[in-house]
C-alpha cells in the first residue's frame, strides 16, 4: 500500500507552481519549486506540508492582502458534495482548473503565519480555502489570538450556504482536534462554542453533523457532565439524524460507563438479575484469540435495556496494566429471560498497542457497572 505521506509529493509542488504562476506572472515558480521539493521524499506527512508552506511564504507577495488574493485566484471550484452533503472527491477537471486538495493545507498554514495583522482578511481567505480542502488547522491560531473576532465570524458562518464552511465552524474550533493546535482556553471552558454546535447539530449535511459529534466528544474528555446534560436535553423528540449525532458524540462516555450519560440513553439502571463470564482458555498466545461467553438471567418482571461491554486490562512493558474498553452487545433482556452471548476477542497487536505477555484480566460491564471478571495468561 502506498504510504499516506505520498499524497503530498513533487507533483503537488509542480501543480501549485503552475497555477500560482498562471494567476500571478511575477511568481518565482522555479525558486518556489526548488525550495518546496528539496528533500521532500525524506520527510513525513506534516513536515512535507510545512516545507511547502515555507516555500509559499517566501515566494508570495510581501503584502498579505496581495498574497491572499493570489492564493484565492489560484483555487479550483469548490469540492462538490453528494446528496448526503459529503465531499464527492476531487476530479481531474477540477485539478486542471486550479488548486484543491492537500496543497490547501500548506496554503492555509501560510495564511496563519502571515495574516495575524489583518484577521478579517485572513478569515475571508480561509473561507475560500476550506471549500477546496479544509482550513481546520489554519483557523486555530486565529481563535487562540483573536477569539472574539473569530467567534463572531463563526456565528455568521453557521448559516453559510457552503457545507464546507459550516463544517469549519465546528471542526476548526474543536478543543482537541487531532494534529491541530490545542485550544487550551476552550479545553478549560467550552461554552463559547456551544451556541455554534446547537445551531449546527441539525444541519442537513452529514459532513457537518459528524464534526459536531466529534466536537462534543472532545468536550466530553474534560467536561463529561456537560455532554451528558446536552444529550439528555437534546435527545427529546430528536430526529434519527440527531439521535445518531448524539450517540456518536457520547461514544467515549458510553464506553467509560459514565452513569449520567447512560441514564440519558435510558440504560442507567443496574442489572436486575445475575451475570457470569467465562473464557475459552486460561492461556492464549499473542496473535491468537480468546472467546468470551456471557450468561445473563433476569429477575425483573419488566424488560431491561442493557449495554454489555468488556474491559481488557493489558499488561504494559513495565508490568503494570492498562484498561481498554471494547464494545460488546446492546440488547433488551425480557422479563425473567435467560440469554447467552458469545464473542471472539483478537489478541493480534495493532499499530496503537503492543501486546506484552503476562496475566490479563477481562471485566464485564453491564450498564457501566462491573459485574463479572475472568483471568487469563497471555503467552509469547
Amino acid at each position: 500500500m502506498e504510504p499516506f505521506k505520498n499524497l503530498i509529493n513533487t507533483g503537488t509542488v509542480q501543480r501549485a507552481g503552475q497555477h500560482l504562476e498562471r494567476v500571478w506572472p511575477a511568481f518565482d515558480r522555479q525558486g518556489f519549486e526548488l525550495r518546496a521539493a528539496s528533500g521532500l521524499d525524506a520527510l513525513e506527512f506534516k513536515a512535507r506540508a510545512m516545507q511547502i508552506a515555507d516555500a509559499l511564504e517566501a515566494a508570495l507577495p510581501a503584502d498579505f492582502a496581495d498574497a491572499a488574493s493570489v492564493l484565492e485566484a489560484s483555487l479550483a471550484p469548490p469540492i462538490p458534495l453528494d446528496a448526503r452533503g459529503e465531499p464527492a472527491g476531487l476530479s481531474d477537471a477540477q485539478s486542471e482548473q486550479g488548486l484543491s486538495g492537500w496543497i490547501v493545507w500548506s496554503m492555509g498554514d501560510c495564511v496563519a503565519r502571515r495574516g495575524m495583522g489583518d484577521v478579517p482578511r485572513a478569515l475571508r481567505c480561509l473561507h475560500a480555502l476550506t471549500q477546496r480542502f479544509s482550513a481546520e488547522f489554519a483557523i486555530r491560531p486565529f481563535i487562540q489570538r483573536a477569539p472574539d473576532t473569530v467567534l463572531a465570524t463563526l456565528a455568521q458562518w453557521v448559516e453559510d450556504p457552503s457545507a464546507h464552511v459550516r463544517r469549519l465552524v465546528s471542526e476548526g474550533s474543536r478543543p482537541r482536534l487531532p494534529w491541530g493546535l490545542r485550544l487550551q482556553a476552550l479545553v478549560a471552558d467550552p461554552t463559547p462554542t456551544l451556541p455554534l454546535l446547537r445551531a449546527l447539530q441539525d444541519d442537513p449535511s452529514a459532513y457537518v453533523r459528524r464534526s459536531v459529534a466529534n466536537h462534543l466528544n472532545d468536550i466530553a474528555k474534560d467536561h463529561p457532565e456537560l455532554v451528558a446534560d446536552w444529550v439528555h436535553q437534546h435527545l427529546r423528540a430528536a430526529s434519527p439524524a440527531r439521535t445518531a449525532l448524539l450517540r456518536h458524540a457520547s461514544r467515549s462516555l458510553i464506553k467509560q460507563g459514565h452513569a449520567p450519560t447512560l441514564s440519558a440513553w435510558g440504560v442507567g439502571q443496574g442489572l436486575r438479575g445475575t451475570v457470569s463470564l467465562g473464557l475459552s482458555a486460561t492461556r492464549a498466545a499473542v496473535g491468537g484469540e480468546i472467546a468470551l461467553a456471557v450468561s445473563l438471567a433476569s429477575s425483573s418482571p419488566q424488560p431491561q435495556d442493557l449495554l454489555v461491554d468488556y474491559v481488557v486490562h493489558h499488561v504494559r512493558a513495565n508490568g503494570s496494566t492498562s484498561p481498554k474498553v471494547f464494545k460488546g452487545w446492546k440488547l433488551t433482556l425480557g422479563p425473567g429471560e435467560q440469554r447467552t452471548l458469545s464473542k471472539r476477542h483478537s489478541l493480534r497487536p495493532v499499530t496503537t498497542r503492543v501486546l506484552y505477555p503476562g496475566p490479563h484480566r477481562i471485566e464485564l460491564q453491564v450498564n457501566g457497572q462491573t459485574l463479572a471478571q475472568a483471568d487469563f495468561d497471555l503467552m509469547d
